[in-house]
């Protein structure tokens, strides 16, 4: 299994049968090395609604015939514009051809907005919690520190993607907090510097954390496992 980072939020998840994306905001999205014509996903994750996580997966799902796995309200929203989707709630986990999802509680919003300027309400945020190959994989999407994230923890975590970004989510202090909560192996800092209001410096970041392995990865990087 390969595991890389895109800038942003997006992650790719490559087995041997399965390209899984989480959060394909490729359009427009200065940080990342990946063009949306190029990439082919078999599956699409998505954490929650606002255009820069949703980005791509309209155009990619009907193109590619990629399944969305989303929660219930975005999913049936996509569905509506011709996305082959799978709808879950907070808390729900359910098998796939590549391995396990279960979505967990995120503190955030969660709204699309169309082309012609129409905000659709998508449900609530989440994160996603991966079990693939042997490995438990965790996407926390947007989010603020929640102290239920040590019941996250208890499951064992090779690996957490975690917002750094401020403002909007988590800044390094809380995403250092929930690091000491989740107890992953290794950590990743995403959804920062994209836009003027989230910059920040991922080795501030890292000087914060002192139990895990963090890996500060440039678009296009692979997770060293």
């Amino acid at each position: 299994m390969k595991i890389s980072y895109h800038g942003h939020s997006v992650v790719k998840i490559e087995t041997g049968e399965h390209t899984i994306l989480i959060d394909p905001f490729l359009t427009g999205n200065g940080q990342t090395d990946l063009q949306a014509k190029n990439e082919k996903p078999t599956h699409i994750l998505l954490t929650h609604g606002h255009n820069d996580h949703v980005g791509d997966t309209i155009h990619l799902a009907k193109d590619h015939g990629a399944l969305v796995i989303a929660t219930f309200e975005l999913a049936d929203y996509l569905a509506t514009q011709g996305a082959d989707t799978h709808g879950m709630g907070i808390g729900g986990s359910r098998e796939f051809d590549f391995g396990t999802v279960k979505f967990t509680q995120a503190f955030h919003s969660s709204s699309y907005t169309d082309n012609e300027g129409t905000v659709h309400y998508t449900g609530m945020p989440a994160g996603l919690l991966l079990k693939i190959e042997g490995k438990t994989i965790y996407h926390a999407g947007d989010t603020g520190l929640f102290s239920d994230m040590k019941l996250i923890g208890e499951h064992g975590i090779d690996l957490a993607f975690l917002p750094i970004g401020d403002n909007f989510t988590m800044g390094p202090r809380d995403a250092a907090r929930a690091v000491e909560f989740i107890e992953p192996k290794i950590v990743v800092p995403m959804h920062y510097n994209t836009f003027p209001p989230i910059e920040q410096d991922p080795e501030h970041f890292k000087s914060l954390v002192h139990s895990a392995d963090v890996q500060l990865l440039k678009a296009g990087e692979e997770v060293r496992f």
